[in-house]
């Protein structure tokens, strides 16, 4: 079986008939003034051949990340798979880079090592964690690395293999054929320990925590190890008396409903998983935060005709463990049931300012472009408009990347409700490019 799913083959069809217009992107004035035009972080070319494991000829820059800081200092990471790396590069208030050159963290040039979550702290720690495409026997190729800079991200410490699994980690499975990768989150908690969580093609969703910053990790968890429903998409969250939380979607079930277990030992051990707002339709790809009164923010994609139909986001409320607080709200696209949206990221500030992204898709049946994004400046008692951001949509004609898969996470906000954002665009035959935006969320 190849261990690149059918999913992402259909959707580069889907792309070689988008054509071919001119690379340069004309600098364009936000018209909203919430928004700085975007910054240029990266260029690369924008080919991809056929599968064949780590020798294929995927020459494209892609699955952008981003933490920032309360300073406004922020980081970006992304995967360069025509070098077969992921690259580091930070940048100042004013979006100005650091460093001369992008940082390599990944060294691993003969593997592809996809899909990043980066986390950024005061101590100018920085903490990466990736799907590496590791062939160790099975029938997927993938473990889980980490990385960990203690100089603001002029080097990294030798990668760690979180994993070391013949499963298939960093797979979210739908069906046998079809899968997303980069299905892993990352967190850092408030008393700095580092969570990490990961599924696998085979269906096993583990956690594993280091109490020293990175230098080691304690044992893995197993969280649910169901080969009939498989996880995917997990995303971890801690509330204000230190109960971790886990959300994830699963495979294999046209209507899917997502889950959710807690720890409340530190991620010792974590309690059964309990089903989350059930209905007919596919869930998928939860985006989780907790507030400061400890109630749970769900962002989640929902479509009435299985995982492959259009999506909606949908938010919705619930208490620490998990009762629906208020009934889910449709935030992509309210009045145009022809778009789609999909994967969304969720951001809780100290004030309980919210912040919800996600791939805008105005044609159903093509990749999506630009990124939709609502905020609420209270705890999500009201929300904006839904407002694609100016120039997360690629004037030259190039759609979103995440060719290997829609998993990614491209929001970041501080304290202060500053906002940072990072997209892909692919136009094929012609460019790859990562772009940074910054923006800001309304008053409280």
């Amino acid at each position: 079986m190849r261990s690149i799913p059918s999913l992402i083959v259909c959707s580069i069809l889907v792309l070689a008939a988008c054509g071919n217009q001119a690379s340069e992107e004309p600098a364009r004035a936000s018209t909203d003034s919430r928004w700085q035009a975007p910054t240029r972080v990266a260029e690369g070319p924008a080919s991809t051949g056929p599968w064949r494991m780590n020798d294929s000829e995927f020459h494209y820059l892609d699955d952008a990340t981003v933490a920032l800081l309360d300073d406004n200092e922020l980081v970006v990471v992304w995967a360069d798979n025509e070098r077969q790396t992921l690259y580091l590069q930070r940048y100042d208030a004013d979006n100005q880079p650091r460093f001369d050159d992008p940082v390599s963290i990944s060294r691993s040039p003969s593997v592809f090592s996809w899909l990043p979550r980066v986390a950024f702290t005061d101590d100018d720690h920085i903490y990466v964690l990736w799907e590496e495409i590791v062939f160790s026997g099975g029938s997927h190729g993938g473990d889980i690395f980490f990385a960990r800079s203690r100089d603001g991200g002029r080097s990294f410490d030798e990668p760690l293999n979180l994993s070391r699994t013949p499963e298939g980690a960093g797979k979210g499975r739908l069906t046998e054929n079809r899968w997303d990768n980069g299905s892993l989150d990352l967190r850092v908690a408030a008393n700095g320990d580092l969570l990490a969580a990961w599924s696998t093609y085979e269906g096993g969703l583990y956690f594993r925590r280091s109490v020293d910053q990175g230098q080691r990790f304690l044992p893995r968890v197993t969280v649910s190890a169901s080969e009939q429903y498989p996880a995917r998409a997990p995303a971890l969250a801690e509330g204000p008396d230190g109960t971790y939380y886990l959300a994830w979607a699963v495979g294999e079930d046209p209507g899917a409903d997502l889950r959710l277990a807690r720890s409340g030992n530190q991620g010792e051990t974590f309690g059964p998983p309990r089903t989350l707002l059930a209905s007919a339709g596919h869930s998928d790809t939860p985006a989780l935060g907790v507030d400061s009164r400890g109630q749970l923010h769900l962002a989640y994609a929902e479509s009435p005709d299985g995982p492959f139909g259009p999506a909606q986001i949908h938010y919705a409320q619930l208490n620490g463990d998990g009762d629906v607080l208020k009934s889910p709200r449709r935030l992509s696209n309210p009045e145009d049931s022809t778009q789609s949206g999909r994967a969304p990221s969720l951001a809780l500030d100290p004030e309980d300012r919210l912040a919800i992204l996600w791939e805008h898709q105005p044609d159903p049946g093509n990749r999506p472009r630009g990124l939709g994004i609502v905020f609420s400046p209270d705890a999500g008692e009201r929300l904006t408009p839904m407002v694609v951001i100016p120039g997360s949509d690629d004037a030259g004609g190039g759609v979103n990347g995440s060719l290997q898969g829609q998993l990614a996470r491209k929001l970041s906000m501080n304290s202060n409700g500053q906002v940072a954002v990072v997209n892909s665009h692919f136009l094929p035959d012609d460019y790859s490019r990562i772009v940074l935006l910054r923006g800001s969320a309304p008053d409280p």
